[in-house]
């Protein structure tokens, strides 16, 4: 059985018990997302892989919509977006720091010999695979084409 979903059981007990709506909202939010991929027809078993990418598309969406209401001046909105950020983020592992990134991107790039933009695809190939869950895709890239463009 997927440890990401007895972890979301537990803590959703815990959160009604408490009355914490807020972690609630994030925890159901979670809990619908793996009944979704359970049920999604295609067939395939939900590892740790798929855990972390479905963690991480719930707080892609919620940073997206977030973006939004800050755009249209809705704080209100834009909180409950933060709060169920926090509460999803709580799932996925220690994020690792910029500095750590580029230092271990540095690395990727020595490895593979990239020495310009048009490796870009190459390293973020491998970028993708060592930081899955640990980084946001996107500080990866940005990062890459920094290091790649000196």
């Amino acid at each position: 059985i997927m440890a990401l979903e007895t972890q979301i059981m537990a803590d959703m007990k815990a959160a009604m018990k408490a009355k914490d709506k807020v972690s609630l909202r994030g925890i159901r939010a979670i809990k619908s997302a793996i009944l979704l991929a359970k049920t999604d027809g295609s067939g395939q078993a939900i590892d740790e892989a798929k855990e972390l990418k479905i963690l991480q598309k719930l707080i892609k969406q919620r940073q997206d919509s977030l973006k939004i209401y800050e755009d249209q001046n809705r704080p209100e909105l834009a909180q409950i977006e933060k709060e169920e950020i926090a509460v999803i983020q709580k799932y996925l592992p220690e994020q690792m720091s910029e500095d750590e990134l580029r230092a271990a991107i540095q690395g990727i790039i020595d490895k593979t010999g990239a020495n310009s933009m048009k490796d870009m695809g190459k390293v973020m190939g491998m970028s993708s695979k060592t930081f899955q869950g640990k980084a946001d895709n996107r500080m990866v890239a940005t990062i890459v084409k920094e290091l790649l463009s000196k």
